[in-house]
């Protein structure tokens, strides 16, 4: 007779603790990696608490009510500039021309204040020389099938700030709308009105980013370029609406400066071009296009405003803040680049598993 046993029993694999080794170090292997990939993602927040906490020890005075203010108003500009150098940077696409057209905005707004003309006015026009500005650079770049932005905009920092001298005459113009002080150095409460024009554009640059088509063709577009226009996409449209929407923040720059100083000088807005890009870069965007936010662009501004801030307040040279907020650059781009190996790897070992 057959013992029980023998037919009782299926026939089992044989054991295999080699395989059962590499599977848990590939699961070990996985998580450190997620893990290294969170951290480098929130890369920005932690590079602003890290310099925040570095002021705070080395001046009493960082942390005060004033002086928070006296950041956030400082930060106004650059953020506002950041949101719209972001909708260009996520093209693949770089717009030097913002400082220009922020001092142009301001001026062109001051010759309409000196001519008699209402608060609204000063200020649709301010805003429209940034808008009609920012078409004219996407369109030559458009229509002139020009292979990078970057000669484009160069030409219109050079056209823009010599308008800005040619129309002011060199000098500044002394007096502005009450309305755009009121916008540029007014207060609500303790908070700046600054900072919550800065916080509403924000807002709307976020919905429309993360909620619209329009939006999300913007990252597509900066993404994979020939695949946006195979797939229909209106890539021409798109790049011009992204440099007539940092024309447009860069008027809204020039009303915060001309509020702020109560004046429009020609000189306004030099080189915050680099700041607004610098802005950008911190808050982990890449010039490759088709990564960034919103949210990390703000991180991003008030970082230059924390080492600016808080090196005037313990007496640093200016050309050693400088140095510090290049630093800060080269250090964000490394974690880009480091991030973007990670993801590669990521990906792989995801692919390897589904094989």
């Amino acid at each position: 007779m057959t013992p029980p046993e023998a037919t009782l029993t299926p026939a089992q694999p044989a054991p295999n603790p080699g395989a059962d080794d590499a599977t848990r170090r590939r699961r070990a292997t996985e998580r450190s990696l997620t893990v290294a990939l969170k951290l480098l993602r929130s890369g920005p927040v932690l590079i602003l608490l890290l310099f925040i906490a570095v002021m705070a020890l080395l001046s009493d005075v960082f942390l005060t009510g004033r002086n928070m203010q006296n950041l956030l108003v400082q930060s106004a500009v650059v953020a506002a500039l950041g949101i719209g150098q972001l909708a260009v940077i996520l093209t693949r696409g770089i717009d030097l021309s913002v400082g220009s057209l922020l001092a142009l905005s301001a001026v062109v707004g001051g010759v309409v204040f000196t001519a008699g003309e209402g608060g609204a006015l000063v200020i649709a026009t301010m805003l429209g020389v940034g808008l009609a500005a920012g078409v004219v650079n996407g369109t030559t770049l458009v229509k002139g099938r020009l292979p990078h932005p970057f000669i484009v905009t160069l030409a219109m920092l050079s056209i823009a700030r010599g308008l800005a001298l040619v129309i002011s005459g060199g000098t500044p113009t002394d007096g502005i709308s009450p309305a755009v002080v009121t916008l540029g150095s007014g207060f609500v409460g303790w908070i700046p009105i600054p900072a919550i024009v800065v916080a509403s554009l924000a807002a709307l640059a976020y919905v429309v980013l993360r909620h619209t088509q329009w939006g999300r063709w913007i990252y597509v577009v900066g993404g994979n370029p020939e695949a946006a226009r195979r797939s229909g996409i209106p890539v021409g449209r798109i790049l011009i609406s992204v440099y007539a929407i940092s024309g447009l923040t860069a008027g809204i720059a020039g009303v915060l400066t001309a509020g702020r100083t109560a004046s429009a000088f020609p000189t306004a807005g030099n080189l915050a071009e680099l700041d607004a890009i610098t802005a950008v870069i911190v808050g982990g965007a890449s010039f490759s296009g088709g990564r960034g936010n919103v949210l990390n662009v703000l991180v991003g501004a008030l970082t230059i405003g924390v080492i600016r801030n808080g090196m005037n307040l313990i007496g640093v040279d200016p050309f050693w803040q400088q140095c510090v907020i290049g630093l800060v650059i080269l250090g964000a781009v490394y974690l880009d680049v480091l991030r973007g190996r990670l993801e590669s790897r990521f990906r792989v070992m995801h692919s390897q598993e589904a094989a």
